[in-house]
């Protein structure tokens, strides 16, 4: 007589708690997308990472040596993040934390490669500007 209650009310209740567990076991295991505090956002870390990389080609095409380039591009790496309003500490904190996880960080730089790759074909479909001498 323990069983009191009819056979289509146990299986329902077995299946109520059965998918209460998964549910429970899906929410726990379930990694958040929240970022640290101080860590910039993925989009953020990909208009860094492109501005960056534009500002280091701009001293390499420069006809000057490894060094003189170096020392041109350190202060203009701390103007970028004077105009951009970042602070070291977010920077080295940002870069850690993507460093610490591959799978962000191989989508930020699939993000980079692809705007960078779209800015210069949109650079190579340009026509060439005649210069022209006042």
């Amino acid at each position: 007589m323990s069983n009191l209650r009819p056979p289509k009310e146990r299986f329902f209740m077995r299946c109520l708690a059965t998918g209460m567990i998964f549910l429970l076991s899906l929410l726990l295991s379930c990694k958040t997308d929240d970022l640290p505090e101080g860590v910039l956002s993925k989009p953020e870390m990909v208009n860094w990472m492109i501005k960056i990389y534009l500002a280091e080609a701009r001293t390499t095409l420069l006809p000057i040596g490894r060094d003189s380039a170096y020392k041109l591009f350190v202060p203009a790496q701390d103007s970028l993040k004077k105009l951009a309003g970042v602070q070291d500490s977010v920077l080295k904190k940002s870069y850690q934390y993507y460093l610490e996880n591959p799978k962000e960080l191989e989508s930020i730089y699939d993000a980079v490669i692809d705007s960078l790759s779209l800015r210069e074909q949109r650079l190579r479909q340009t026509p060439a500007q005649p210069v022209t001498n006042p």
